[in-house]
């Protein structure tokens, strides 16, 4: 599966960005997918991750509260609303897809998952 994220851009401190995430191919409900960040000089972290079909999610601690992840099948999309963005929310943006998930399954802090998309860069900055 090939996955485009789209969607960042420069915001102001409080303001939202909503990131989307394409996904090519067949069987998009086959794959829990999550949303991933890098700013410079660190490492790639996990944001959110959400299971098969929808129904379960989960949040890095920092952004519980201001960061919605979900997705459309029919779509074949996946995103990630933010709200109320911090300047430590600046970084690259990564999409990517678990493949032969457990429908239950989010896979939240794992960084094992089989396809990445190309990035997409969010500054949060006055």
């Amino acid at each position: 599966v090939q996955l485009q994220a789209s969607g960042g851009g420069l915001v102001q401190p409080g303001g939202s960005l909503r990131l989307s995430c394409a996904a090519s191919g067949r069987s998009f409900s086959r794959y829990a997918m999550g949303w991933f960040r890098q700013a410079p000089g660190k490492e790639r972290e996990p944001v959110a991750s959400i299971n098969r079909n929808g129904g379960s999610a989960d949040y890095k601690d920092s952004v519980k509260g201001r960061f919605t992840i979900s997705r459309d099948n029919a779509k074949n999309t996946v995103y990630l609303q933010m709200n109320s963005l911090r300047p430590e929310d600046t970084a690259v943006y990564y999409c990517a897809a678990r493949d032969r998930a457990i429908l239950s399954a989010t896979y939240f802090g794992d960084l094992q998952y089989d396809f990445w998309g190309q990035g997409t860069q969010v500054t949060v900055s006055s």
